[in-house]
């Protein structure tokens, strides 16, 4: 019986209770939905399964003893069927253990669910519009944009396997004054002239500014022969026009070579070309919170919790970078297709300062802040090798490139490295760790799991075991019953890291399962071997159950196996990382 399960069971008797009156001055429309209900594993199995603290969440509005709860829960509980006991414990939790039967009940789940074990439908009918990466078109994905194409990628396919739709979305900010710092820069490359003080550098504006000046010479144009002017018929227009769309093809290029594919490339630029920006603008000026001060146009946040109130449209009639922020959100929440529930921006910890404004936009708008529009903000990666920093990166001078990344450790190891820890903590990844083939390197510890999977299959095949009418209750060992209430407890990790928009939970928990089975498969043989005669003298019939089951034993230990491969599988797949069957 999986916890979500178990929470169900919990809701419905507190719900109950909370009907006859059972549970004091706690009313049943107060119990907690069933995913709201933690049920954990408990430290010590010695106390059972699984633990719930639910009697405490109560007490405050039942106006009673967690303990007395917890005791009138347990007494519920041992009447649900494939709990074998219930006890209260402690200031207020409830023990719970589970039948033997309800156990592997789980072993059968995931291999009649296969890739859907684990999904759930707990948002469905919720449009999420996650926005991440989002670098400018004027250089190559950088290494905190690579940690945001494999996050934000992999928190898309978590939320969808919790039933939400998702909106994968790309905004470039293709108007402004670092598009023309970049056009500036092509042109003095072009031209031999010093790259400007706020210029772009790096080998790749030399390979731009030749693909440029190439692809005009095909359509009849040089460059060069152009006057270095502003405007139509100048080299910075020209090289402006040709390099930004180049830039955007090889950014695509770079991430969906990452497996990180996006549903809307959405264009700053067209917020301007479709009066998007006046017309956000004007709604809030309707509502009373856009007003004029010298001589500028300004957007009283502050009625909305913000530190101060944001110009919208500067005194010389230019609109702030703040402006079609406005217009961006706003669009998100009210455009044709796919409007979005949810607004979830994945940005850089340097845009901390952002979020309050943005808050204020959100409310502004009558949103709930936080929620419908939601801000999570990466921190720094850094690049070492065997404890030695790297910095520098062909192409694009002193920084770290997406495509540097993978060259040096390839995709899987790179999306892992980056996802495996918290988006709001600093990192540093170890390129010799990550290249390495041993259990440090926590990719590979994960993979080498799902291929020993495999390879226990391919053996327990040629000896003729047959999984499929296996007695999963000779799973009774104590790695036997850790490996089943780790695999138990998959749902739930994928259901918390898409409400928590943690991705990290899922590598954790893969880690987890696969240390487990690694030292399940140390001991517990499904391919029988023979004992020698020290070993049984040494080991009796303990040591012959591990070593040498019976083919009734080993087909249970087989199916088990082949639970343990499709969990692993379907955690790698929401990771975008493969599961070689061979490693």
């Amino acid at each position: 019986m999986s916890p979500e399960l178990l929470g169900e069971k919990i809701h419905d008797i507190c719900v109950n209770l909370a009907s006859k009156g059972e549970l004091g001055k706690l009313e049943a429309d107060q119990v907690p939905s069933y995913d709201k209900i933690a049920v954990k594993r408990p430290k010590n199995s010695a106390f059972g399964t699984w633990a719930t603290p639910i009697a405490m969440q109560l007490a405050s509005k039942a106006q009673l003893p967690a303990a007395e709860i917890a005791d009138r829960i347990a007494k519920e509980l041992k009447e649900v069927k494939g709990v074998e006991d219930a006890v209260a414990a402690g200031k207020g939790f409830v023990n719970i253990t589970l039948s033997p039967d309800s156990a592997t009940e789980v072993v059968d789940k995931i291999l009649e669910e296969k890739k859907n074990f684990g999904r759930n439908g707990h948002l469905k009918g919720t449009t999420i519009n996650l926005e991440y990466v989002s670098a400018n078109p004027t250089g190559p994905i950088h290494i905190g944009g690579a940690r945001w194409a494999a996050i934000g990628d992999s928190l898309s396919r978590i939320l969808t396997a919790n039933g939400a739709k998702v909106v994968r979305e790309y905004y470039f900010n293709d108007h402004g004054k670092q598009i023309d710092r970049f056009a500036n820069s092509l042109m003095a490359w072009a031209n031999g002239d010093p790259t400007p003080e706020d210029g772009y550098k790096g080998a790749y504006i030399g390979e731009i500014a030749s693909k440029v000046i190439d692809q005009a010479k095909k359509d009849g144009v040089n460059i060069l022969s152009l006057p270095k002017i502003e405007g139509e018929g100048g080299q910075l227009e020209e090289f402006r026009k040709r390099a930004v769309p180049m830039m955007f093809d090889e950014i695509k290029d770079s991430l969906h070579n990452f497996g990180s594919d996006f549903d809307v490339w959405f264009h700053e630029q067209s917020l301007h070309d479709s009066g998007s920006t006046q017309k956000a603008i004007d709604v809030l000026r309707d509502k009373g919170d856009i007003y004029e001060k010298d001589g500028a146009t300004w957007f009283a946040s502050t009625k909305y919790g913000d530190d101060k109130d944001r110009v919208i449209i500067k005194s010389d009639g230019n609109l702030t970078y703040f402006a079609p922020d406005v217009a961006y959100y706003f669009n998100k929440r009210h455009r044709a297709e796919d409007p979005a529930d949810v607004a979830i921006y994945m940005l850089g910890a340097d845009h901390s300062g952002y979020i309050g404004r943005l808050m204020a936009v959100c409310a502004a708008y009558g949103d709930e802040p936080q929620k419908a529009a939601q801000v999570l903000l990466g921190q720094m990666v850094t690049v070492s090798s065997n404890g030695k920093p790297v910095r520098m990166s062909k192409r694009a001078g002193t920084v770290v490139t997406l495509e540097d990344l993978v060259d040096a450790i390839g995709v899987d190891a790179a999306r892992y490295a980056l996802e495996r820890s918290s988006y709001n903590q600093s990192i540093d990844i170890d390129l010799a760790l990550l290249s390495s083939h041993n259990n440090d390197n926590p990719v590979y510890y994960v993979q080498y799991a799902h291929a020993r999977c495999c390879s226990v299959e391919r053996g327990a095949e040629e000896k003729g075991i047959d999984p499929s009418k296996a007695d999963l209750s000779l799973l009774d060992t104590p790695l036997d019953e850790r490996l089943l209430t780790i695999l138990a407890l998959y749902p739930s990790v994928v259901l918390a890291a898409g409400d928590l928009r943690e991705p990290h939970r899922l590598a954790h928990y893969l880690e987890d399962l696969a240390a487990c089975y690694h030292a399940w498969y140390g001991v517990e043989r499904v391919v029988p071997s023979a004992l020698t005669e020290a070993e049984k003298e040494k080991g009796g019939k303990a040591l012959e159950i591990d070593k040498a089951p019976s083919p009734e034993r080993a087909a249970a230990r087989l199916k088990l196996t082949e639970a343990v491969k499709q969990v692993i599988e379907n955690g790698l797949e929401l990771l975008g990382v493969s599961a070689p069957e061979k490693m």
